[in-house]
């Protein structure tokens, strides 16, 4: 395969003015050659490292659309059941596409439930083949859990509560039985065996401390160390995740993540919005990854996160748009903006530069996702690179200003020109080049529709679970 990116602007992240325009050479699924360009642009364009999406879970639709807006992590998880059960293939494509179309090269998908209409294997390869189909990067941490289905503690507490129709539906939507440590574990690597290849892994996805017993920890922490396969988790994102972890892990629940031997640089950690620096220490000590959220975490109302904390301690960090990007449109660029903006540094006092920050996200990214390289344009690297429209986003023209500037105060979606992933031009002036995501979005709507009224006896329900939830936390988690 070879082809050439013409007449761009690299964008440079060490602070140097930005040169002329070059002529990228694509040769094979990497960069060949970065030369003068041959001729003088009919529009100026400006190349940067693909983004990476290095926590997120493939949603198909936002959970607002289906009445979960406004709430808390743990009443807004409950909620999300009101989204009935689809095809894996056209939901995992919108997702994916939605990804692509606002510049992210790779995609963290951390599944957190079946669709089930097919055993888990076969609906892992119809994520692969949408993947495939968009043509990005996506790695798939498989959901991994065993206590806690309900509330962070035994659900009789919330249960007891509801009057008894509710509660049969409650219960028969989140306490079936789960299958044991060992049948999740062979079910992540039944799903690898079946899909991986060399632009979709699979990952451990236990869902965190409080859903996952030390037992299940301890196995997938053993079996990750003897296949050198990668885990992902959530770790205390909210003020609730922090009090319930206080409460069983007096010694810290990093600490108890690194005496189960998991808190190694195989390890991903999403959010840590309630870590605290000890718990930074551990992790930057260990080499492990926080994936943090901004938007996520301010939709939640989980907070925000000490990642300025984090960077000044050494800790390895990326970033990921959790299906919640501040519009709910997947838009990584504005992430990367909102990133910086928090945790960059207040007045003259910085913590980490524009560009810093953008080298480190996409570096930490890849490495947390399992891409190849670090991301950089340059020969020899993967051809994985984002182009905007440097007309549109220089939208006044009035002097000079640096593409930096600009992008850190303006970019979004709307200014991709052009996303290129393995040598593959995969989005083209704002649009997928393979998948039609306006009609599979269209189709994707019209199919929740046809199936939202399998969902009534849980929203008759709803009414009910909803305060005895609340009370729960608030008389007995609601202090930190």
């Amino acid at each position: 395969m070879s082809d050439r990116l013409t007449g761009v602007i690299v964008l440079p992240t060490d602070g140097a003015p930005a040169g002329p325009p070059v002529d990228i050479a694509l040769e094979d699924g990497r960069i060949a050659a970065i030369s003068p360009a041959a001729g003088a642009p009919s529009r100026r364009r400006l190349a940067m490292p693909a983004l990476v999406n290095a926590h997120d879970h493939a949603r198909p639709l936002s959970p607002t659309s289906f009445g979960a807006a406004a709430k808390p992590l743990e009443t807004w998880l409950l909620r999300r059941a009101v989204m009935p059960a689809i095809d894996p293939y056209p939901g995992a494509l919108a997702a994916f596409g939605r990804a692509a179309r606002a510049g992210a090269g790779s995609v963290m998908a951390h599944y957190t439930r079946f669709q089930g209409p097919m055993p888990p294997v076969e609906e892992a390869r119809e994520m692969a083949r949408a993947a495939a189909e968009v043509g990005i990067r996506v790695t798939l941490a498989v959901f991994m859990r065993d206590r806690n289905p309900l509330i962070y503690g035994p659900a009789d507490s919330v249960l007891a509560k509801l009057p008894e129709p509710a509660r049969a539906a409650i219960e028969a939507e989140f306490c079936a039985p789960v299958p044991s440590i060992e049948d999740q574990i062979a079910r992540v690597e039944a799903i690898a065996a079946a899909v991986e290849s060399p632009v979709f892994s699979v990952q451990f996805g236990p869902n965190g401390p409080q859903w996952c017993s030390d037992a299940m920890l301890a196995a997938i922490a053993e079996r990750s160390r003897e296949t050198g396969r990668r885990v992902h988790m959530h770790l205390l994102e909210t003020r609730y995740q922090r009090a319930y972890a206080d409460r069983v892990y007096p010694e810290g629940a990093v600490a108890s993540l690194k005496s189960l031997g998991l808190l190694t640089p195989r390890l991903t950690l999403a959010h840590c919005v309630w870590a605290r620096n000890e718990d930074l220490d551990a992790i930057a000590d260990s080499g492990a990854i926080i994936a943090t959220n901004p938007s996520s975490n301010l939709h939640l109302k989980s907070g925000v996160a000490p990642i300025a904390e984090a960077i000044r301690r050494g800790c390895r960090v990326s970033l990921g748009v959790d299906a919640s990007a501040f519009d709910e449109d997947d838009d990584i660029l504005r992430e990367m903006r909102l990133g910086h903006f928090l945790h960059g540094g207040w007045g003259f006092d910085k913590v980490i530069e524009r560009g810093d920050w953008l080298r480190k996200i996409v570096a930490d990214g890849r490495f947390a996702n399992g891409a190849p390289g670090d991301g950089s344009l340059r020969v020899g690297e993967p051809a994985d690179i984002l182009v905007l429209d440097l007309e549109a986003l220089d939208r006044d023209a009035v002097m000079s200003v640096e593409p930096i500037d600009l992008v850190f105060a303006r970019s979004t979606a709307a200014h991709v020109a052009a996303l290129i992933v393995q040598g593959r031009e995969i989005v083209r002036d704002g649009k997928l080049t393979r998948v039609d995501l306006d009609a599979a979005e269209a189709a994707l709507r019209a199919e929740f529709g046809k199936r939202a009224p399998s969902r009534a006896a849980f929203l008759a329900a709803w009414d009910d679970l909803e305060p005895a939830v609340v009370e729960f936390y608030r008389s007995g988690l609601g202090c930190c």
